[in-house]
């Protein structure tokens, strides 16, 4: 992504912090309706029929909802695990709902943890993911390699107490690039993801690879370059005990040589960062 004033900045990226924006709202309306017995299956259909009512037609990856353990990837060794199951809400069970809408060819991926009632461990969580947070812009903005940053949020997890969860996704990556997407009359997805997302994320592989980067940010050797230009959906995912917790959004990374314009979060006006601001 070019230099760009903060007007054309924001010109040109308004149409993916409204997808962003819609699919937190998405979020937060499903977990206000979610209650005991609701399975994982069924507050995945609810994401998909409130974002269809809205127009979206596409998906980088069709929605998820995880509870209980879960929410942490308990035992999951395999691809076909993160996949919603019959798994049941109960009272004071935590759960992350997860969903990647592309609309009007605008990509989202986000992340919202929550719990049905009180879960003191899942709330600690969400507070300590503040510092990764400001971690990852703070060394992306350094211009550290990829690999180097996601080492560094290795390490403040560890001093934390905590595990990390993020490992546990393909390729163990924390982030991967987003685009915008070819909008068509049908759009077919194949395993869960939407077959023209991931035609533009093979294209970027296949291009990152002759350059010496890669869409993946993720702990090998393929991801050892600096931040490479773009926007990039970022999820750090902290489990503890049987608890997960993590949020994911967009950070634009752009070839600026102003600090602040070199690297950005999308947008500051996301649910977990108007939770950090309230608990000040």
């Amino acid at each position: 992504m070019a230099t760009t004033s903060t007007r054309e900045r924001s010109a040109e990226l308004r149409g993916f912090r409204t997808v962003q924006r819609l699919a937190y709202e998405c979020a937060e309306a499903v977990a206000a309706r979610l209650q005991p017995g609701v399975t994982e299956r069924e507050a995945a259909r609810m994401q998909r029929e409130w974002l269809r009512e809205r127009g979206v037609r596409d998906w980088f990856h069709l929605p998820f909802a995880w509870f209980g353990d879960r929410t942490a990837f308990a035992g999951f060794r395999i691809p076909l695990q993160f996949f919603p199951t019959d798994r049941a809400l109960e009272p004071g069970m935590p759960f992350i709902l997860d969903m990647a809408p592309v609309h009007e060819g605008c990509t989202a991926d986000i992340g919202y943890s929550g719990s049905l009632g009180v879960n003191p461990v899942q709330d600690r969580l969400m507070a300590d993911l503040e510092a990764h947070r400001e971690l990852i812009l703070r060394e992306v903005r350094e211009r550290r390699p990829l690999r180097e940053i996601y080492q560094d949020v290795d390490r403040l997890m560890v001093r934390q107490g905590y595990a990390n969860r993020h490992r546990a996704y393909p390729f163990g990556v924390i982030a991967h690039k987003v685009d915008r997407v070819k909008q068509r009359r049908w759009s077919p997805h194949l395993f869960g993801f939407g077959t023209q997302s991931l035609k533009g994320l093979a294209a970027d592989a296949l291009h990152g690879h002759r350059e010496g980067w890669s869409p993946l940010w993720s702990p090998y050797r393929f991801s050892d370059h600096p931040p490479q230009p773009g926007l990039w959906a970022v999820e750090p995912h902290l489990g503890f005990r049987g608890t997960g917790a993590k949020f994911e959004e967009i950070l634009v990374v752009t070839d600026s040589r102003d600090p602040e314009e070199s690297a950005f979060w999308l947008d500051d006006d996301l649910p977990h960062v108007r939770r950090w601001a309230e608990e000040k």
